[in-house]
């Protein structure tokens, strides 16, 4: 079995070239043959004609020299029968075609005679009289040489032909095969974590440099997930490895050192805030994950967005009342299709990030628009607001825009990477405006919305 792509093509190409010669050499082969025999008949009966002038003309005498003397006639052989079957043969000493007496006497009897075919087999039979007796002159071809140059000229136009076909195709073939060889390592280089890959064909027109660029993004693509799972790897091993060694260390003060009662509650109230840590973590992994697996349960249903976010919003007023913050609602009457959890889960992401940064005597803005096709719900805050930089990363996993300010309010940043795809998975948009030490506000827009009619 033929393994090798660049065999593969040459074979193909070479056994089509020589398929195609094979064919073009019968199929021209046969065609001269036909004119030429049809070239050689007419030809035949021409020199019989002559023949029979001379033979006339000289009455049979002396013709062996005669005819030798004529440099046409030497390409003939000319037989001469009589009335009694006598026969004189005129030209080279060569074997002949063997006539058969019935043959002689139809000519004889003044019937002319052809034979076609190969073209030593050829022969035209002339009947004429002499004196009142009867004669029969043959005359058949003595030289092949036409039909014989004609193929050898044939046979060695195919043959160079195919040496020089089969030289280009093999050249050919390399030059197409060769990109593919190269991808092939380029391959071999991405599964050992080499994602540095460039083509010199990337501006080639063809389908090779399609190939080339896609497999250049693919690569590319390929070298940014690779970096996003070592920094996802290493954020967690961060997040996990922190509250870890807090853990443990409170955890030996507490049992290997006399303490006082009132650091003792301390250290435990430590233990317990890193514990919950390490559970919102592990929580928020698994809801991540399980988004962005293609089984995750998704139950829409249709319920009241603007009650849902009015109680999310009490569900925090001891957080957002306790930093004397100014909560501005608008909030029309409005009934969603979407899965009602998940939903919270975004607002309640939303409303948590704009209570943590927005300092002390701030406001928050949550406002809920009707539009013609969808319903868009934003949240403004006060806040310490986004850089232009860091605001293209800030739905990254693990992206802390203000890693010393996270560290203070708590937060793995996973939150808004859980609430895009959330929104994602509603058909929904979620985009964001931030002005650093202005605010940010945050809008989500989602399809399918049905206006309702004010409740008594």
């Amino acid at each position: 079995m033929i393994r090798s792509l660049y065999v593969r093509v040459a074979l193909t190409f070479i056994v089509s070239v020589i398929l195609g010669l094979c064919i073009a050499f019968y199929a021209s082969n046969y065609w001269f043959r036909d004119l030429f025999e049809s070239e050689m008949q007419k030809d035949l009966y021409n020199a019989s004609e002559d023949m029979v002038a001379i033979f006339q003309e000289m009455k049979g005498t002396d013709m062996e020299t005669y005819l030798h003397n004529l440099h046409w006639a030497k390409r003939y052989y000319v037989t001469l029968y009589d009335s009694k079957l006598n026969k004189s043969v005129f030209g080279p000493k060569q074997e002949r075609t063997t006539l058969s007496d019935a043959i002689v006497q139809q000519v004889l009897n003044g019937q002319v005679a052809r034979q076609s075919g190969e073209p030593f087999d050829q022969y035209v039979g002339y009947p004429f009289k002499i004196k009142d007796d009867s004669y029969a002159v043959f005359v058949q071809p003595i030289m092949r040489n036409t039909e014989d140059n004609f193929r050898y000229i044939l046979i060695t136009v195919l043959v160079v032909t195919l040496i020089m076909g089969s030289t280009f195709v093999l050249i050919a073939a390399r030059y197409l095969v060769k990109p593919l060889k190269l991808m092939t390592q380029a391959t071999k280089r991405i599964s050992k974590g080499d994602f540095d890959i460039t083509f010199s064909w990337l501006k080639r027109k063809d389908e090779v440099g399609d190939l080339a660029r896609s497999f250049s993004h693919m690569a590319g693509e390929l070298k940014q997930l690779e970096l996003m799972r070592q920094d996802f790897v290493s954020s967690v091993s961060h997040e996990i490895q922190s509250p870890l060694t807090s853990i443990a260390g409170f955890s030996k003060l507490i049992r290997y050192t006399e303490l006082p009662e009132e650091e003792r509650h301390q250290y435990l109230e430590i233990i317990m805030t890193e514990s919950e840590r390490l559970s919102r973590l592990s929580d928020n992994l698994l809801s991540l994950a399980s988004l962005e697996s293609e089984h995750h349960p998704f139950h829409p249903v249709s319920y009241r967005l603007d009650e849902q976010i009015r109680r999310i919003i009490v569900s925090q007023e001891p957080i957002w009342s306790a930093k004397q913050l100014e909560m501005e609602l608008t909030l029309p009457q409005v009934m969603i299709v979407g899965d009602e959890d998940q939903l919270s889960q975004v607002w309640i992401n939303l409303l948590s990030n704009a209570i943590k940064f927005t300092p002390k005597g701030g406001r928050i803005k949550v406002k809920l628009e009707l539009l013609t096709d969808r319903v868009q719900v934003s949240v403004h805050d006060t806040g310490i607001g986004i850089s232009t930089d860091e605001i293209h990363h800030i739905f990254d996993r693990f992206y802390k825009a203000d890693r010393s300010r996270q560290r203070e309010v708590g937060g793995n940043g996973l939150g808004l990477s859980i609430v895009r795809k959330i929104i994602e998975l509603h058909q929904g948009m979620i985009t964001v405006d931030s002005k650093q030490g202005k605010g940010s506000v945050f809008r989500v827009s989602l399809p399918g919305v049905m206006k309702k009619k004010a409740l008594s």
